[in-house]
């Protein structure tokens, strides 16, 4: 497994632990759009510091290309958030998390019809592994889904796959992780702030320090180092490759649930875990040669 198969690894590893952070913000009285403005806000503080100590330049945008950061930041972070909540209230959790992770299959559609990047047997069957393995771990429940459920169900994987695919026309363009992440969560970050309120995270942020040093836990491990390791893994591999190793999220969940809640875990959400992992150890296994065509000529792009 190479260190871009890794990052994108890492970055599902760091987003599965969110829940360890959301839960006790939710006591604190943070409610969703708070969640989502303090932890864009605080990783754009973070992204523009690092630019800023290795290179300033790199922030520079040319007004031809906002669009690649406007559609990351709003269209992804934004529209996920929106759609997964809304999915939440009409349907239990576990079938809502089966469908945002229908995203793999959005990310290796899109980038199949934009980028041309090949699917082929092997990504085929990783796929239908991941998604069986994704199925069994979210633990469905067998309830009706109505139609406005559904359709917030699949828009938030679609949102969640687009991150995927708008870094990637930022990345052939020659624009670094780096920036790419503080646009995306600095223009989120602005969103979400105008829903939630600026007075009301703030408030409760500098009014007791639990609600802040978690605040800048979500902010710095669990969005800050996850993306930045998530578009550095795009600069060598696929887009749809990516998208499958960053799917360890609901694995590490799962084991978050099972050992710091103390919730059961059931055979079929471990063997959803064993789908996953192997999901992740075919892709893995494709021929040197294969793996060579596959990861696209962004990877040159200045990843300082």
């Amino acid at each position: 497994m190479n260190l871009y198969a890794l990052s994108a690894a890492a970055a599902g590893i760091l987003w599965g632990m969110i829940g360890l952070f959301t839960r006790r913000l939710n006591a604190l009285g943070f409610d969703t759009w708070s969640l989502v403005a303090v932890r864009c806000g605080i990783a754009a503080i973070c992204f523009a510091v690092l630019a800023l100590v290795r290179n300033g330049a790199q922030l520079r945008v040319r007004a031809k290309d906002a669009w690649c950061f406007f559609g990351a930041g709003i269209m992804s972070l934004l529209l996920f958030t929106y759609c997964y909540f809304n999915a939440i209230a009409l349907m239990s959790m576990s079938t809502a998390g089966i469908l945002l992770y229908t995203a793999p299959a959005f990310v290796m559609l899109m980038s199949f019809l934009f980028f041309r990047e090949p699917i082929g047997l092997r990504g085929g069957a990783a796929l239908v592994l991941c998604i069986g393995g994704v199925v069994l771990v979210s633990g469905p429940s067998g309830h009706s889904i109505s139609a406005a459920g559904l359709l917030y169900g699949f828009g938030a994987g679609f949102g969640y796959a687009l991150f995927s695919i708008f870094s990637r026309f930022a990345l052939n363009r020659g624009y670094s992780a780096t920036a790419i992440n503080f646009y995306a969560c600095a223009i989120a970050s602005f969103g979400a702030f105008c829903f939630a309120g600026f007075r009301t995270p703030l408030q409760l942020m500098s009014t007791c320090s639990e609600a802040l040093l978690l605040s800048l836990g979500l902010g710095v491990l669990i969005c800050f180092f996850p993306y930045l390791l998530y578009t550095h893994a795009l600069t060598g591999i696929s887009n749809g490759r990516a998208s499958i190793m960053a799917t360890v999220e609901p694995v590490v969940a799962t084991l978050m649930s099972v050992f710091v809640f103390r919730e059961a875990l059931s055979p079929l959400s471990a063997l959803g875990i064993l789908l996953v992992l192997g999901a992740i150890v075919l892709m893995n296994l494709a021929p040197k040669s294969q793996r060579a065509q596959s990861t696209p000529a962004a990877q040159s792009a200045d990843e300082s």
